[in-house]
């Protein structure tokens, strides 16, 4: 009896360590629309959406979602970070707060970006660097767009075919 006890006392503590943790080296996401307010240090699968406050590491399934992403993020359909993302996102669909890195896809959109999008329609309020694509728009541009339709809204040169810069 005092062994059950003390092996359902240790249980009971993993457990509720287990709840406490709020940073998982692995996080395997199942059908998690539910925001979860644990980070991931590692590896996060969503199968078809996970949801969490931050990623440090790779990041891949269908739909990923997070505040902040420090990651490669290869998602199917769509990445989201709502705020910071530092790394590279492959989709379909990129989303980033502010990017510094890489977006790869046919939709990319930042706000404010330092870095590089490629992808049929490139958007960003505020770009540091390369746009490369079918469309590309931006209102203010340190660096350049190539693409069929490249708007640099805040330009002497506000559209150009083919490529349009701004330094």
């Amino acid at each position: 009896m005092k062994k059950l006890l003390a092996v359902l006392g240790i249980v009971g503590c993993m457990v509720g360590g287990a709840k406490a943790q709020d940073t998982w080296p692995v996080d395997v996401s199942f059908l998690d629309w539910i925001h979860r307010p644990a980070d991931v240090a590692g590896l996060r699968v969503g199968i078809p959406y996970g949801v969490n406050d931050a990623i440090t590491g790779v990041d891949v399934g269908l739909w990923g979602k997070s505040d902040y992403a420090w990651a490669l993020q290869v998602n199917v359909l769509h990445n989201k970070v709502r705020d910071e993302m530092g790394g590279i996102q492959v989709s379909a669909l990129n989303d980033a707060g502010h990017l510094v890195g890489l977006q790869v896809g046919l939709w990319n959109s930042a706000p404010s970006m330092e870095g590089i999008q490629i992808g049929l329609l490139n958007l960003a309020d505020e770009a540091e660097g390369f746009q490369i694509g079918l469309v590309n728009r931006t209102e203010l541009m340190h660096g350049y767009q190539i693409g069929l339709i490249n708007v640099i809204r805040e330009s002497s040169v506000p559209f150009a075919p083919l490529i349009n810069f701004q330094l």
